[in-house]
């Protein structure tokens, strides 16, 4: 990567690495869903792996590559593959990699979509062990012979657990098995999946990476860490490449041109339009996320403040150790007694109820009877949500403003 800083490279990227045509500085968006070869054996040779090139929309196209370019240099890594959502990202590229007879080692505090596809997966024959990740002694417990892989998230959504990545990534490194870091929460700048050593990260760019909540996107970025001669998923007709692009091959045939999940070029268009401002937005949306959650956790009317940024969250150090520049954006809160959840979002005015993070804006939802409804109550319980907990997604506004927001609601419920 440049050492230019963050922001200057994310503002040229797209002009930079792609070279859009006659001056323009974006790619332009390639509708195109097929592809002419001038010579016959151009498109025999990438259809078999051995040039690189486009044959078909569903699979790639010039608009999504320059994305995956762009999205490759942000995480320093070998290649990237964009889909059409980030569970879609998710799905495909454990589809991809896993086979019936795997055994695959996941944080038990997984958000909730990605943990009711963690069971998708148990019934097409794929056994999971569902696990503490703040703890390294808790992986090596469950880890056996046919282990293929360590799936978790950097910061836990709702409550915000924080896995203990640097030793976990070491551990993997040493059985020789995949690390794959859900990075939605702490994308770069904040977190690079390289650093603890992730085979692959794979991110929702719905969330920060866009940015503004009017586009779906998701991701999977090879660090270029792991060796994929060592994995035994890979089918020899993905062999084909470099060694270091076989596990991309296999995502790619089996996740895009298999599975269909394609990124549109229109999305990968406004994807990467929002991307140049993602380092901006997450100065100060972790800015507002601190100031936030330090007023929350002295106001009486609160019980519990959920943010790793706290220096009583029980991961706080592990947190400041990972997370380069914030703590991340979200935290949640109990309210304290009987006070109902609903009531207070109710009396929010300026922050908006919404299923979604990382938007401009601050979103807030009754977590329990919501997002987690279908992982009930024992299992909530297990990944430390409780029945009235409030998820906070803090975006950039001012802070005298969210805090007066959330002051005025807090007085509301206490007074009922």
């Amino acid at each position: 990567m440049s050492k230019q800083g963050f922001t200057t490279r994310q503002v040229h990227a797209d002009r930079i690495l792609n070279k859009p045509e006659h001056g323009a500085v974006h790619a332009s968006r390639t509708n195109s869903v097929l592809f002419e070869f001038d010579d016959a054996q151009g498109i025999i040779d990438v259809f078999q792996g051995k040039k690189a090139g486009h044959v078909y929309g569903r699979s790639s196209s010039s608009s999504v590559a320059a994305l995956q370019n762009m999205l490759n240099d942000l995480e320093g890594g070998a290649g990237a593959l964009c889909y059409a959502t980030g569970m879609a990202a998710i799905s495909s590229t454990l589809l991809s990699l896993l086979k019936a007879g795997d055994h695959i080692i996941v944080s038990q505090y997984l958000f909730g979509n990605t943990r009711s596809f963690m069971n998708t997966l148990a019934d097409l024959g794929i056994h999971i062990s569902f696990v503490d990740v703040t703890s390294l002694e808790a992986v090596r417990e469950v880890y056996q012979p046919n282990t293929r892989m360590v799936y978790t998230e950097t910061v836990a959504n709702p409550v915000t657990q924080v896995a203990d990545l640097q030793a976990i990534g070491r551990y993997c490194n040493e059985r020789n098995v995949l690390l794959v870091v859900d990075n939605t929460m702490t994308p770069p700048p904040l977190f690079y999946g390289k650093d603890v050593g992730a085979s692959l990260t794979v991110t929702s760019l719905t969330k920060y990476i866009a940015g503004h909540g009017n586009v779906l996107g998701g991701a999977v970025v090879d660090t270029g860490l792991y060796d994929w001669t060592g994995y035994p998923n890979i089918a020899p007709a993905y062999q084909v490449a470099e060694p270091h692009q076989w596990g991309l091959t296999q995502m790619k045939k089996k996740g895009l041109r298999d599975m269909g999940a394609t990124l549109s070029a229109d999305a990968a268009h406004a994807i990467s339009v929002g991307m140049e401002t993602l380092a901006l937005r997450m100065q100060r949306a972790c800015f507002n996320a601190m100031k936030l959650a330090t007023f929350l956790d002295n106001h009486p009317a609160v019980a519990r403040v959920y943010y790793p940024g706290l220096s009583d969250h029980p991961q706080h150090f592990v947190a400041r150790e990972l997370l380069q520049e914030g703590y991340g954006a979200i935290l949640s809160l109990d309210l304290q007694g009987d006070a109902d959840p609903v009531a207070f979002l109710n009396a929010l005015n300026l922050v908006i109820t919404a299923t979604h993070l990382g938007d401009t804006r601050t979103l807030a939802l009754p977590v329990a009877p919501t997002i987690f409804y279908e992982n009930g109550k024992a299992g909530r319980e297990e990944m430390g949500i409780t029945e009235s907990m409030i998820r906070v997604s803090v975006g950039i506004e001012d802070i005298d403003d969210l805090v007066g927001d959330f002051e005025a609601a807090l007085s509301e419920v206490s007074q009922r």
